[in-house]
């Protein structure tokens, strides 16, 4: 028997030092659909999210709040787990960096980095961003005008002992090895970002603190605790790392945000060549929402929070909010505006019009003259000649684009043949053929075709709105489907998407409308 192919995608892990907010959804929610894609396809997925608890920040916050570090952590990574179970993410693991199962296991590899000496002790001197928790180099400190790239405030001048990773050591290698694998980073502004950098000189990196009272102590010195930064990027082998799970090592995408890059495409794969792994297969660095034209800031009071996606969830539904984030979202290099006028126009004209207004058409009809029985395709329509072949090509298109992470275009191809649907039934008008019952053999073969292709089209569309599709499936008597989303989403895509899989007979059931419109 030929072994499932397995595909490993992740999330940051994301760090606990504020509540969930549009951010944190929007990344899972992409890695939902990938890995929803992925088992429709019959892969062994493993996706994995999770929190980052340690760190300075951490600590500050829960002071602030008069808690110790992991009563604060324990609340908040209990309110992304809680979150993300009510946003029916399909994750397989919920990693925490204060798990056991973690903290021995980060100190075991750093142990090893120590051992080949590609861990060593120095004193630092130089910049640090407080609120990133983030040592920056003399250059890039001055680009930046010696302030934070993300929050704008001071840097700090510190100077201190410190472990260091000899990072220099793998310049070239990295460089090559970016050079060579041209989809390692993606899209391919964020490659030649990081190609440029490396060029310019990649020095040594600070991977402990001293006075990190709140982190995995050094495995050889307990005065140091390891550095936030590295000890979170260890989440990725630390969740596999055992009998049953190494084997999905190489991850095949680690999907993160354009703000934590360096860390991923540069100090990350440096420290799997030291330890003499694998390097992940792909590294996808998606922009930032902003809100009404706006960009989001504590200052301003416009950041998209629990509360408002529920607001969102509530009048419009979940599938909903899943369809414009993965659409409407900032997954290339531009930032992305989540506007309500354009959630609206979005919902309206994808789901309420084309795609819950074509199922209502082809079940209302399919019930109005046969009975709700889905009929014979026999009688020859001469417009059906190329219908076929039109689901074919949508088919072809989304594949190529959910393997180029354009999920807006993956979309767009599934509603391009559901529009091919309500153009078919405008060009047959088999509510006008019907009222002749010699036509009726045509309108069988109209409706047989128009209910296949909704079929095909629903397989595409699944892992982005899987609730409504699921209700989908049962009126077209699609229940293997249903089935094998209960068992963890596991498909025979290339299979289920070919032509002529409806069989006639089966029961087309009318239900309320999948989308209702919103004015």
């Amino acid at each position: 028997m030929t072994p499932k192919k397995k595909f490993y995608i992740t999330t940051p892990i994301y760090y606990v030092n504020a509540r969930p907010h549009i951010g944190h959804v929007y990344t899972t929610t992409l890695a939902d659909i990938i890995a929803r894609y992925h088992r429709q396809r019959g892969a062994d997925v493993f996706f994995l999210t999770g929190t980052d608890e340690h760190g300075k920040k951490v600590a500050d916050a829960a002071h602030d709040r008069g808690l110790t570090p992991q009563q604060f952590v324990d609340q908040i990574a209990g309110e992304f787990e809680s979150t993300f179970e009510r946003f029916q993410f399909t994750h397989n693991d919920f990693i925490r960096t204060t798990q056991p199962r973690h903290e021995s296991r980060v100190q075991q590899y750093v142990k090893q980095l120590i051992d080949r000496d590609d861990i060593y002790l120095g004193e630092y001197e130089g910049w640090y961003d407080q609120g990133q928790e983030e040592y920056i180099t003399e250059t890039n400190a001055r680009d930046q005008n010696y302030k934070s790239a993300v929050s704008g405030q001071p840097l700090a001048k510190v100077q201190e002992n410190n472990y260091f990773f000899r990072l220099s050591k793998y310049q070239d290698q990295l460089a090559e090895y970016i050079q060579e694998n041209p989809k390692f980073i993606q899209p391919e502004a964020r490659r030649n970002e990081v190609l440029a950098r490396i060029n310019a000189g990649l020095n040594d990196v600070a991977i402990s603190r001293t006075t990190e009272a709140w982190g995995v102590p050094m495995p050889t010195d307990e005065s140091h605790s390891i550095y936030v930064w590295i000890d979170a990027l260890f989440n990725y082998i630390t969740t596999i790392d055992a009998d049953d799970c190494n084997h999905y090592w190489p991850a095949d995408v680690h999907l993160i945000g354009k703000e934590i890059l360096w860390f991923h495409a540069v100090i990350w794969p440096a420290i799997l060549l030291a330890l003499d792994r694998p390097i992940y297969k792909q590294l996808y660095a998606h922009s930032f929402w902003i809100h009404e034209g706006q960009k989001m800031s504590k200052t301003l009071g416009n950041f998209i929070d629990l509360s408002k996606l529920d607001d969102y969830v509530n009048e419009f539904g979940l599938d909903s909010l899943r369809y414009y984030l993965a659409t409407q979202g900032p997954i290339g290099t531009s930032d992305a505006d989540f506007a309500h006028e354009k959630f609206a126009s979005v919902y309206n004209a994808d789901l309420a019009n084309t795609i819950g207004n074509c199922t209502n058409r082809v079940c209302n009809m399919t019930n109005r003259y046969f009975g709700g029985i889905l009929p014979e395709h026999g009688a020859h329509v001469k417009e059906s000649e190329t219908y076929n072949q039109t689901a074919k090509e949508c088919v072809a298109q989304y594949v190529d684009a959910m393997s180029q992470f354009q999920l807006d275009a993956a979309a767009a191809s599934a509603l391009q043949l559901v529009r091919a649907i309500d153009g078919y039934i405008d060009k047959t008008q088999p509510f006008k053929l019907a009222k002749q019952a010699e036509n009726m053999p045509m309108v069988g073969t109209i409706l047989y075709n128009c209910a296949e292709a909704l079929r095909i089209a629903s397989l595409l569309l699944w892992p982005f709105l899987p609730i409504k599709i699921e209700q989908l499936w049962k009126q077209l008597g699609c229940q293997e489907y249903v089935d094998a989303v209960e068992n963890q989403g596991l498909g025979d895509f290339e299979n289920w998407t070919q032509w002529g899989q409806l069989q006639p007979g089966t029961p087309i059931l009318q239900a309320d409308p999948l989308f209702p419109r919103k004015k």
